[in-house]
């Protein structure tokens, strides 16, 4: 008779899951706070830079002019947390559906956030005082940069909500893949760039997808 007492043992059929050491833990416990850490910078930087209006002025702006560095760094410590939660994703996960596709989306996240952090976006809107009233007509390197990098990121993780989902579904937990496909959606019709309101949906988005990952490196934790 086998009498394993091996962690994998009771992992399920479709997937298995390690018990994290101390290492792992770490790069989870990094990935759950990255989400609190960034989100609350930018409401504390949206309510006290002067002449930045939350309904008018993309987030981004915020890396530009007096005191941009906090947000700069704000973009390079979430990136870098992500990054390395994807490495603690992909010790934790051994096998079955999400088990490389998850860890490797969630790594373009955080590199799509440091790049966003190194590469800040050109002054515009009016923010801050002195720019352009509009959008700058010609973009430098940099905001071209920042203007695909952040965008990419989001996509990335929202593809790897889907593939979590589909993880989630196949061991039965009904209420986990939901949770992660509504994230999906509600980040993408979120973080979309069209009609009204688009700087305040897109902070919105923001705090869905990083409840999201801090959500999935709680469950990891709990779980393995």
């Amino acid at each position: 008779m086998d009498t394993s007492t091996s962690p994998r043992s009771t992992a399920p059929e479709t997937g298995a899951t390690a018990r994290p050491d101390t290492l792992t833990r770490n790069l989870l416990t990094g990935g759950i706070i990255a989400g609190p850490v960034f989100v609350v910078t930018v409401a504390v930087q949206a309510l006290t830079r002067e002449g930045f209006d939350l309904t008018r002025h993309p987030l981004s702006l915020l890396a530009v002019g007096e005191g941009g560095w906090v947000q700069t760094a704000n973009f390079l410590l979430a990136g870098v947390l992500s990054l390395g939660f994807a490495v603690g994703v992909g010790r934790t996960l051994r096998s079955g559906a999400a088990h490389i596709a998850g860890p490797w989306l969630l790594a373009v996240f955080g590199l799509g956030l440091v790049i966003g952090g190194l590469f800040s976006a050109d002054p515009g809107m009016g923010f801050p005082a002195g720019a352009p009233a509009g959008i700058p007509e010609t973009l430098t390197v940099h905001g071209m940069i920042h203007a695909i990098a952040p965008p990419l990121a989001f996509l990335a993780l929202i593809a790897a909500c889907i593939v979590f989902a589909r993880r989630f579904a196949r061991e039965g937990r009904r209420g986990a893949a939901a949770w992660s496909v509504a994230a999906a959606i509600g980040c993408l019709v979120l973080t979309a760039p069209v009609g009204p309101g688009t700087s305040v949906r897109l902070f919105l988005g923001i705090a869905l997808a990083f409840a999201w990952l801090s959500w999935l490196g709680v469950r990891l934790l709990r779980r393995a």
